[in-house]
Order: C-alpha cells, then structure tokens, then sequence
C-alpha cells in the first residue's frame, strides 16, 4: 500500500512541487492555461474537462437527515491532474484522475480512494448529457439539465449510498464572475457552484442502511496554479440556513496573513460576492485527528449581513486518510442563523 502510494504522489506532482503551496497547488504553472478574468462560461461544454490546466474537480457534499432521525453527511470528489496540458490517445493521455467518496454520522466516518489513467474509459467527465465516473462511482444526469438534476452513487468498505439531487435556482458564480481569486498576487481559478440541491435516496454505513432527505451543493473549479506559494491550506466552509440563505467562506492560510473570501447566496440564487477581510474566521476548539490537532468549533462573523455564528462538527473525527490527507464533514450551525453544512480543512500538519 505504501509504494502504491508513493508511486501514485510521483505521478500526481514533481518532487520539488510539495513545498509550493498545498499540495502542489502553488507549483509554476508554465506551459498550462491559466484562469482570466472575464470568461464567458459556455454550459454544458464548461461542466466537462478542461485538459489544457493542470487541475480541476467536481465535487459534491450532502447534509443529511435519516429516517432514524439522526444526522448524517456524504462527499463525492472526482479530480483531474494534468502531468502535462492536453490529451492523447490510450496510455499516453497525460490526465491522471483520482476520487474520494466519504459517508458520514455523529459516531462513524467511513471513506474511500480510487484512481485511473484517462484515455481508456475509465474515468472522464461527459457534457451532455451530463456525467462524470469512476470505475462503478458516477455522477449523471439527465439530458438537457446540465447539473440540475443528479443522481449519484458512491461506495466503500463500510459504507455506499445512492443519492437523487434536484434544483430549481440558478448557477452561482464565485469572485468576480467566476473567476475566483486566491491570493494579493493574483492566483486564481474558475469557481461556480449548485448549492441548492434537494437531495433524496438512501445511505449504509457500518451496516445499517437508512433512507435520507436532506441538501446538497455541488463545486466545480479548474486552475493551473490556484495557490501562492507560502499558502499552507485552508478551512473551506458551505453553509445552509434554515432561512434558506447560504454562506460559502474560506481561509487560505499564508506565512504572513490569511485570505477569506466568500459568497453570501439569496434563496432565489442571487450571490454576492465577500470581499477578503470582511469574514472574520475564528478557531475555538480542536480535537486530536490522526497526530494533529484539528480546529473542529469555529466562530464565523460578517458583519454586512448581521452574521455571527458558531460552527461545530458533527463528527470530530471526519479524517480522510488518502493520497493528500485532510478533514471533511458536516458541520451544526447555531448563532444568528441556525443551519448545517460542510467544512474542510487541508494543510494540518502531525506534531
């Protein structure tokens, strides 16, 4: 298991790229297209690959309730890593694709890894109509909906579920028009969402199965170099509200300062984009995970919308050992505005 994993980092990033930003992320990017401000998305082509930049995912989380009534969360993730810009034939495609699918309670956090090389159908990203795999996990949708009606499906040891997502509201844009920056220096990626999901189906983990209800919010992004050099990792937080307003902010975290952007979201999809420093992202308690200590309670604060809430993790132990590890799980909200959501934190080093 070691050399596969080892083998499999080799493939994913350089060996001088792990020092340059999380994982890679803030690695030089010659060669590769780089994010512009002013892109005209054009749907569906933009929902599928972009080859010619380095990285890119779709990625999907879901806060749940089961017919237990207890809480439950799921993440489905599918990447794809460029070792060089464009594609081929076979074998000699250059994209690398790889997947995290997780399911998630109070007192179990199950999750799963795979991998596969384009060009010989094993993984890849269709526009229309809609649908992105890996080996038996996908992602599809219906003709002509583009991402608005989903069904997806994702399993590993311990767990698997079978989820229907429907929305109604618009795309939401990130930054400035999609095009979302990271840094004072400039880096960037292309960043939209699906954040209003309503999500159907069911759920097993640790051998009980349960029919759930719940929301979903779905991220796509590319870039080539998303990250600054000096930048760490971050704490990336999607947030429901029972008012059915939304909050998506993160933390880039810097040797010398952080970087917290983010989108406030009507109940009809209007967004508004946050400018850095105007969310005021405060750790209160960690946990022990895997040799780190992991900030899991949060308060969050912005002000322009009355905002001032505490964040807590359903599950403190939400650790996804893979190839790049990190922390993700739902997340309970309370404060000026009560809801639930997701939370990831990359970049947390052992002691």
């Amino acid at each position: 298991m070691i050399v596969r994993v080892v083998a499999w980092l080799v493939l994913l990033w350089p060996a001088s790229a792990f020092a340059q930003g999380f994982a890679g992320m803030g690695a030089d990017a010659e060669g590769y297209a780089l994010p512009q401000r002013g892109k005209v998305f054009e749907f569906p082509t933009d929902h599928a690959a972009h080859p010619d930049f380095r990285i890119e995912w779709w990625y999907l989380t879901a806060v749940l309730t089961g017919e237990d009534g207890e809480d439950y969360g799921a993440q489905w993730t599918l990447f794809r890593t460029a070792l060089a810009p464009g594609s081929g034939e076979g074998w000699r495609d250059p994209q690398i694709w790889f997947a995290h699918a997780a399911a998630t309670s109070a007192t179990d956090h199950q999750h799963s890894e795979l991998f596969a090389r384009a060009g010989i159908g094993q993984a890849g990203v269709r526009a229309e109509p809609f649908e992105a795999w890996i080996d038996d996990w996908a992602m599809i949708g219906q003709p002509g909906e583009g991402l608005q009606s989903l069904d997806l499906t994702a399993h590993g040891d311990g767990f698997s579920y079978d989820l229907t997502l429907r929305a109604d509201t618009p795309l939401v844009f990130h930054g400035e028009s999609g095009f979302s920056q990271k840094s004072p220096d400039g880096q960037a990626s292309h960043y939209y969402s699906q954040p209003n999901y309503r999500v159907t189906g069911s759920m097993s983990l640790s051998g009980k199965t349960v029919e759930v209800t719940g929301e979903g919010w779905l991220d796509r992004e590319w870039s080539s170099q998303p990250l600054r050099e000096d930048q760490e990792g971050w704490d990336w937080f999607s947030l429901h509200f029972e008012d059915n307003t939304k909050l998506m902010a993160y933390r880039l975290r810097g040797s010398d300062s952080d970087y917290t952007p983010g989108t406030w979201i009507e109940p009809d999809g209007t967004a508004q984009y946050i400018k850095p420093g105007e969310i005021i992202l405060t750790p209160l308690r960690e946990a022990r995970v895997d040799g780190r200590d992991i900030p899991v309670d949060w308060r969050l604060e912005y002000a322009a919308k009355g905002v001032d809430l505490t964040v807590t993790a359903l599950n403190d132990q939400a650790w996804n050992n893979t190839n790049v590890v990190y922390w993700e799980g739902p997340v309970r909200v309370s404060g000026s505005h009560a809801g639930r959501g997701y939370l990831e934190m990359t970049g947390y080093d052992p002691d």
